[in-house]
């Protein structure tokens, strides 16, 4: 299958005051609060939606299109995500602006102030995918990620205009668009994809039931966290799998794009989509374990040694082979 990936392009920069922020704020002066707090550390990370799903491909030996707007800044993030089997020719480079960027500083109390610039990404709704289609030899299935709102609503028009089977997953941008866009983007979706609490906002913002959201999607992916996944379709029991067993968790950030990552590599090799979702929770587990979104090293053998222990060998057989 050739899968292009739409979403948002971002890094992280993450910063630690080694205080409370309570002590640096005098009561009743906020009203002109005027601060500088000196950080002890900084951690820039590779971030983003759609390059995190990409990467996860991209390590199982796939080569998702990424599709997205970012900054001249870009050179370096575009180098690295080459080098792990991401077909970048399709990002949109703005002459403007910067890539988005998360700017984030944390206290000792696990205090947060932080501010997120969108940078490159508002230029997202100028790309066309047909393009996109046309350099790579026509694409089996778009998965539309959380971007700049009108590219979001502007890529689901399109491929279903173009009859490009497309996968819907608004993720944190549900909380800011309505019910009418929420419906432009979700009807008629081969896959959509959610957490449950994201799940429950699409049936209030929407007004469709669980049962006519079914009917309007051909799956209905749900993560459950801890809980592992589950999978809908009308007129079907519903799926559910597992998470496999996590040796350490670090860092629960990037964990839903490692398991869109396995889930549609699954899916490109053809597997079930039982099989399809316990590789993306496999993935997902990986990532859990390691501090950042795409600093994980996928080792083949210790990866299936783990999926067998996670979902049996008769599992592990069936994905073994597609395994790069």
């Amino acid at each position: 299958m050739r899968i292009a990936v739409t979403g948002s392009i971002a890094t992280d920069h993450l910063m630690t005051f080694p205080g409370r922020f309570a002590d640096q704020l005098v009561a009743d002066q906020l009203h002109t609060v005027s601060l500088s707090f000196l950080v002890d550390t900084l951690d820039v990370r590779r971030g983003g939606v759609a390059p995190n799903i990409c990467f996860g491909m991209g390590v199982l030996g796939l080569r998702p299109v990424l599709v997205g707007a970012a900054g001249s800044d870009f050179a370096e993030y575009r180098a690295w995500l080459d080098r792990h089997g991401v077909d970048t020719a399709s990002v949109r480079i703005s002459e403007v602006l910067h890539t988005a960027r998360f700017v984030c500083t944390t206290d000792t109390d696990h205090n947060q102030i932080a501010s997120f610039y969108t940078g490159a990404m508002s230029e997202a709704r100028q790309i066309e995918l047909q393009p996109v289609a046309d350099r790579v030899g026509g694409l089996d299935l778009v998965l539309i990620g959380a971007d700049d709102p009108e590219a979001m609503v502007r890529h689901t028009e399109e491929c279903r205009t173009r009859g490009i089977p497309f996968a819907a997953d608004p993720s944190q941008q549900l909380a800011r668009m309505d019910g009418d866009d929420i419906r432009v983007l979700i009807e008629g979706a081969s896959y959509l994809f959610t957490n449950e609490y994201e799940k429950a906002l699409v049936e209030t913002k929407t007004g469709w039931t669980s049962e006519e959201i079914l009917g309007k999607v051909g799956t209905r992916v749900t993560t459950l966290g801890s809980q592992g996944v589950r999978i809908e379709r009308a007129g079907e029991e519903p799926i559910l799998v597992g998470c496999a067993q996590e040796e350490a968790k670090v860092d629960p950030t990037g964990v839903g794009d490692a398991f869109r990552a396995g889930f549609l590599s699954g899916l490109s090799w053809g597997l079930t989509l039982e099989r399809a979702a316990q590789v993306g929770c496999m993935l997902a587990t990986l990532v859990i374990e390691t501090l950042g979104t795409q600093e994980y090293e996928l080792r083949r053998g210790h990866f299936m040694e783990r999926f067998a222990k996670a979902y049996g060998s008769e599992a592990a057989a069936d994905v073994q082979g597609h395994l790069a």
